[in-house]
């Protein structure tokens, strides 16, 4: 019998405590965000009788040979906010938010400042490229991207140049958009992140929608999730774990009053059980063996009996982009 492949050596971030969270593993997951299958590997290792593994970046599938071989794992090619049309009764949903380690790698797929590629950022390598916006959006809009996804404090500054830039010559690699940002502030401190990052990340965010996209794919999880099935979730920046946590308190029956005069609040009954009353980060061993996992964040609840609902995303805390019509 020919034996397949091993899965790449990944290191699933935050898995042991999600393990333990989400203990005794079993029945049917889906992972929303396949990526390179660290985390599917480790719930079939866990107990998972299976694992429904989703990515809406084509590559994926093309280098999971291992995967492909593995009878526990089904691959399927599409986004985890539709997760619920992929799969219903589960177990267990396991959401790893944010550009992979190996889409960063891959320098033809845009998403680095460190690489020269062209300027792409696709997750899904379809739809608006990260340099169609660039290029083409108005001033205002890039600069209300880069401040309200990156939280980039010299957006206009960063934008103006920009647009003065494209006039010249169309932005089109990584490499030259990085060093027109980084020439519009100071230079970096040893020890601080390279002044292209806010803005990368934020080009990025709005590429692929990761905000729409994590709002619909937490509802979509809720619907999909059997009563006692889990939601485990790890976020790499305070947008998203905040997003998170909301989402886990208002469908967990955790928004209280926001005033203590007011009348008491008729709320429905939890949709999730909360099993993390704080986010997860990862101890010293982890961070020796993964730096990655710095700014990781894990949040995990347990579904109940009661029947899926609506949220309120106002309250989610979502960034939204101002309509400059």
């Amino acid at each position: 019998m020919e034996i397949a492949a091993a899965p790449p050596p990944h290191v699933p971030v935050l898995i042991g405590p999600l393990i333990a969270a989400c203990s005794p593993v079993q029945g049917t997951w889906l992972d929303g965000t396949f990526g390179a299958g660290g985390y599917t590997s480790r719930l079939l290792d866990a107990g998972a009788d299976k694992v429904i593994g989703v990515d809406r970046d084509p590559s994926v599938f093309k280098i999971a040979q291992w995967a492909v071989d593995e009878p526990r794992i089904v691959l399927v090619k599409n986004t985890f906010s539709n997760l619920d049309a992929v799969a219903s009764d589960l177990d267990g949903v396991v959401l790893d938010l944010g550009v992979s380690s190996m889409q960063l790698d891959q320098a033809e797929r845009g998403f680095s400042f460190m690489r020269d590629g062209p300027l792409d950022m696709r997750m899904g390598q379809e739809g608006q490229s990260a340099a169609d916006i660039i290029n083409e959006a108005e001033e205002t809009d890039i600069a209300d991207i880069l401040f309200t996804y990156g939280e980039e404090r010299a957006s206009r500054r960063i934008a103006r140049k920009i647009v003065t830039e494209r006039e010249r010559d169309p932005i089109t690699t990584t490499i030259r958009l990085a060093k027109i940002i980084e020439g519009c502030l100071p230079r970096s401190k040893p020890g601080q992140s390279h002044p292209a990052t806010r803005s990368f990340q934020a080009i990025r965010i709005a590429v692929n929608d990761e905000y729409g996209q994590l709002a619909t794919g937490l509802e979509a999880a809720e619907r999909a999730l059997k009563p006692g099935g889990y939601l485990a979730v790890v976020t790499f920046h305070s947008v998203e774990d905040r997003m998170v946590k909301r989402f886990f308190q208002q469908r967990g029956g955790g928004m209280g009053n926001a005033n203590r005069y007011s009348p008491v609040l008729e709320t429905e009954k939890p949709a999730f059980k909360i099993l993390t009353k704080k986010a997860v980060g990862p101890d010293e061993d982890e961070l020796a063996a993964n730096p990655r996992s710095r700014s990781a964040k894990l949040r995990v609840a347990q579904r109940t009996e009661t029947p899926s609902g609506a949220v309120d995303r106002a309250k989610l805390g979502m960034p939204q982009l101002r309509d400059h019509r």
